[in-house]
């Protein structure tokens, strides 16, 4: 029986973030070897999951070896970096001999000491294993794809769906393609793509236009025989790193001529269509008032506090003016220890005044309920986990009918069992915000038939132009209006 390797290091590393991630962040959300990844991900939803299913649908022994994961924050400390760096080596030494390794690395991540984290642990990975081992791995739909991340992998397979909801499908589909290598009946050859260009935050929604036409196309390659896999990296614009933008992929077995063209097609097609996919703007005064115009429940979606680009979830700017314009039954998650700790010892039920966030925002209303901030998600949801736990939590409902989720730890609305293990009747609200841009889509539209994408400020704007980017390439659309 062949053995197969499993590795896993996934972070999306914000440079815009001043405070760095640090090894207890690691360790807070995932750092672990052995069957201890086996006991966790056997039948999870993310790509690690589709790696042990596959694998034993092919009679192939899954040989878990490492995998570390962090909530999306600043860029990784060389010390979080070297030290990671060398528990996946040293786990890998451990491993015994292997036939294959499959790999899931995000593809955005960024350290102190590697710009390019991804592909430097790949290559490391690589430089370990000879060049003949296949290595074969999944990407983040947002990965900053890297020449050195295409040379240190045999494949590279990349989510296709915005909110993240096929990853263990992706997991599955890379484990195939490590059987059908092993086996002889392929020669998977990949050639990348990378066009000058961004696409903004707020067009990455893959089941809308322009990514539903571009996606399309894609599908369309995969109906020539000799194409194995291909994948549409639509990138992380808050690393400002060279390899930040957009990239696609082709795989075929053993034609690098197809591959190359095909994958001049998909980039083609990104570069002709690059103004659709540009940001168009909504104020967080318009958005508000459209909400308390909408006949039907409207989730505002925070793009400036976008916890999954690793923002600090406490921004209070959108809640203000949903207090300014007086709109009832609406309902706001913000992180703040501090407001938390305020209100550990009031009784349920008690009048409070509290300031909350980081531009601080005077509530005052009813102490409705208190919480461990746990819960889980039985279904596919973006990011593939079940378990969360934002910490001890405390919602409060002002005066002018704002309902307030007080978290000690950030947390990205992945579920709404968010609100409801934690004491909130969703049913109860008209008027959602959620600190994401597409990642919540897949848990709130059981509740909410409009949303809104905001243009608030903050290390995660979807307006980048205002940013200031010292290390990103140039030329790069739409920083330089290249027409050529």
């Amino acid at each position: 029986m062949p053995r197969v390797g499993i590795i896993a290091w996934l972070h999306e590393s914000n440079t815009f973030v001043s405070a760095r991630t640090t090894l207890a962040h690691f360790e807070r959300d995932l750092l672990a070897t052995g069957e201890t990844i086996r006991e966790r991900f056997a039948d999870a939803h993310h790509e690690i999951g589709g790696f042990f299913a596959g694998l034993a649908e092919h009679n192939i022994e899954a040989v878990p070896i490492f995998a570390a994961r962090a909530l999306p924050y600043g860029i990784i400390t060389t010390e979080a970096f070297d030290t990671l760096l060398f528990q996946m080596l040293a786990a890998l030494d451990s491993a015994g001999p292997l036939d294959g390794i499959l790999v899931a690395p995000h593809g955005a991540t960024v350290a102190e000491n590697a710009a390019d984290a991804d592909g430097v642990w790949l290559t490391k990975l690589r430089e370990r294993v000879g060049p003949k081992i296949p290595i074969i791995g999944t990407l983040d739909l947002h990965a900053n794809l890297s020449e050195a991340m295409v040379r240190a992998c045999t494949a590279l397979i990349g989510y296709r769906t915005n909110p993240h909801l096929d990853q263990r499908e992706r997991g599955v589909e890379a484990a195939t393609l490590m059987a059908r290598t092993l086996r002889g009946e392929v020669r998977p050859i990949m050639a990348a793509r990378f066009p000058p260009m961004i696409v903004n935050i707020e067009r990455q929604l893959t089941a809308e236009e322009p990514c539903q036409s571009l996606y399309a196309l894609a599908d369309e390659q995969l109906q020539y025989p000799l194409v194995l896999s291909n994948s549409i990296c639509l990138g992380f614009p808050y690393a400002d790193v060279p390899e930040m933008g957009a990239s696609v992929i082709v795989i075929t077995d053993g034609d690098d001529t197809i591959a190359g063209n095909f994958a001049d097609d998909l980039a083609l097609a990104l570069w002709e269509n690059r103004a659709a996919f540009q940001g168009q703007f909504i104020s967080v005064e318009d958005a508000v008032a459209r909400a308390m115009q909408s006949d039907v429940p409207v989730c505002l979606l925070d793009m400036g506090d976008n916890i999954g680009g690793g923002s600090p979830g406490n921004s209070t700017i959108i809640a203000r003016e949903l207090l300014r314009q007086a709109v009832p039954r609406s309902f706001v998650c913000i992180a703040d220890t501090h407001a938390v700790q305020q209100l550990a010892e009031t009784a349920i039920g008690s009048r409070v005044k509290l300031i909350v966030g980081e531009e601080p925002l005077e509530i005052a209303g009813v102490l409705r309920s208190r919480s461990s901030g746990r819960f889980r998600e039985p279904n596919p949801r973006h990011g593939g986990f079940a378990e969360f736990d934002q910490g001890a939590t405390a919602v409060v409902t002002t005066d002018n009918g704002l309902s307030v989720m007080l978290s000690t730890e950030r947390m990205v609305p992945f579920s709404l069992n968010q609100l409801v293990e934690n004491g909130v009747n969703p049913e109860e609200f008209r008027v959602f915000v959620a600190k994401g841009v597409h990642a919540p889509v897949a848990a709130y539209i059981a509740i909410c038939q409009e949303f809104i994408r905001v243009n608030t400020p903050g290390c995660t704007t979807a307006d980048v132009m205002q940013l200031n980017y010292a290390h990103r390439r140039r030329p790069l659309y739409p920083f330089e209006m290249t027409e050529g």
